[in-house]
């Protein structure tokens, strides 16, 4: 691997990072115009960059050990580049020079389970810019080119949830989003309690799963229903006239808009993990985004003491789970859910414990 100093022959200009994200509630709910509730990870996306002086772009990811080159007219290969041309090119599209550059990508987050290590890097990538270039670019139109980078380079049709919640969110507070307005502001956690994260072991790549089918689906059901989008849907039942899957897709955006806002309230723990249990159970049946896998380490951490409820946290088909819990008690309920779990051959992990943090981090168990 190519350290930081080899790679710039000497330090880098600017250094910038961004977090993850975890998200409690509000999953696909985004690119309808909906209501979403992530927190910060503890784990970052650093961003390291300094100016080439000879007309060619180099990248570099430590985490992939992997390194690419082209011309200022050309463009990287399909990858890990795209997500950090695409914010390049549409900074040059405003009319904004940006030289030819040496950028140097690093990662705590653990690639490929689903706690938005794409949108970290996006972001990490604009504020290294802002710095090196002195723009003027608020947090939100931040998240709003990244989101943009990954949607126009990196072929990913996303919401813009990912983005504001590495450009905006906070580990102390959930992160209340209005995908439609970008009303944002931050919500106090359930007293008591503190989220851990558990990784499946199995990967999840969001540019080859269903995301882009999901998504189409809930536009053809906005369609049906004669709404702009699902946020819209007034009364819940309505969806009932839909046909399958149109029907559950529906449901589920519907009601996970209106968990969310009961959420906001100031609810118990208690009646919070029943919020996140619910959820769970939508993207399972109705959102079908969830798998064999998932479920059972959701199972495992609501039979372990001390959990209020538990879900799978991302788009799914992999990736990672959250749970809410009593305080001083996610570790203990997080091994105690693994023992279980990876007894069936699997290789489950802890990813946050929050509010831990430190070498504990990625720990497998």
């Amino acid at each position: 691997m190519t350290s930081s100093d080899t790679f710039f022959g000497g330090a880098p200009d600017v250094v910038a990072s961004a977090p993850g994200r975890v998200n409690l509630l509000g999953e696909h709910t985004d690119y309808n115009d909906g209501f979403m509730l992530p927190v910060a990870t503890p784990q970052h996306t650093t961003v390291a960059m300094k100016k080439s002086g000879d007309g060619h772009f180099y990248f570099y990811s430590s985490t992939l050990d992997t390194g690419i080159d082209f011309p200022e007219g050309g463009s990287p290969p399909p990858g890990f580049g795209s997500y950090i041309e695409g914010c390049i090119r549409l900074l040059q599209s405003e009319g904004i020079k940006v030289p030819a550059l040496r950028v140097y990508a690093s990662t705590e987050l653990p690639v490929g389970s689903g706690l938005s290590s794409s949108a970290a890097l996006e972001v990490a990538t604009l504020r290294a810019l802002r710095q090196l270039l002195g723009i003027e670019l608020d947090d939100v139109k931040l998240a709003r080119l990244a989101q943009r980078a990954e949607i126009e380079y990196a072929r990913v049709n996303c919401g813009i949830m990912d983005q504001m919640a590495s450009s905006l969110a906070d580990r102390g507070h959930m992160l209340f989003i209005d995908a439609r307005t970008l009303e944002h502001r931050l919500v106090p956690l359930p007293p008591d309690a503190e989220i851990i994260v558990l990784d499946s072991g199995v990967a999840r790549k969001l540019a080859a799963s269903k995301y882009n089918e999901r998504r189409a689906e809930c536009e053809e059901a906005a369609r049906k229903l004669g709404v702009a989008s699902l946020r819209d849907v007034t009364d819940p039942e309505s969806v009932e006239q839909l046909p399958p899957p149109l029907r559950q897709r529906a449901r589920h955006v519907v009601r996970e808009n209106l968990r969310v806002l009961e959420a906001t309230r100031g609810v118990s723990a208690e009646r919070f993990g029943e919020l996140m249990n619910a959820s769970h159970a939508s993207l399972r049946d109705d959102y079908e985004v969830s798998i064999p896998e998932l479920d059972a380490l959701v199972d495992a951490l609501r039979a372990a003491p001390g959990v209020y409820g538990a879900r799978l946290t991302g788009a799914g088909f992999g990736g990672a789970v959250v749970a809410l819990c009593r305080a001083g008690q996610a570790r203990q309920a997080a091994q105690a859910a693994l023992s279980a779990y990876n007894k069936h051959e699997r290789a489950g992990r802890i990813l946050i414990p929050v509010p831990e943090q430190g070498k504990e981090n990625n720990e497998p168990v």
